[in-house]
């Protein structure tokens, strides 16, 4: 358990990390200079661990969901692992559409006057990042 713990926390550490490094490092002078290479020489860097950190967290968290809530419990919301579990999930897919539509509608027309609408999104990840992150803590430290 506690390597599989060390694995999920690797993997947020990375995806939280990251996005907290391109919301405040990179997206002010992207916005200051209507710049969008300083947000894709980011992107083109981080995707290649990026991508494969969240991936590690969604199998990692769902192992370890399994472990504090029996699948077969899953729909109930009888403790606060339970609730815990609802949170996690709906910020997974609240994420998860963010990223679709990010990648769908917004960067194939990427331009200087779409950037504001992507730096949106940028911060809406980072924020959904973080709550992960709180989240998951409040779900490691309290008891059912």
């Amino acid at each position: 358990m506690k390597w599989l713990v060390l694995i999920h926390v690797l993997g947020a550490a990375i995806w939280a990390g990251g996005h907290l490094v391109l919301s405040v490092g990179f997206l002010p002078k992207a916005l200051r200079e209507r710049d969008l290479s300083v947000i894709t020489f980011f992107e083109s860097r981080y995707e290649r661990i990026g991508l494969p950190a969240l991936l590690v967290q969604v199998i990692t968290g769902l192992w370890m969901a399994a472990i504090y809530v029996p699948v077969g419990e899953w729909l109930s919301l009888a403790t606060s692992h339970h609730r815990f579990l609802w949170i996690k999930l709906g910020l997974l897919l609240a994420t998860l559409a963010l990223a679709v539509h990010a990648r769908v509608f917004l960067i194939p027309r990427l331009t200087a006057s779409t950037l504001p609408a992507l730096a949106a999104h940028i911060v809406l990840i980072t924020l959904l990042a973080v709550a992960f992150l709180v989240t998951g803590l409040s779900f490691r430290f309290t008891y059912p």
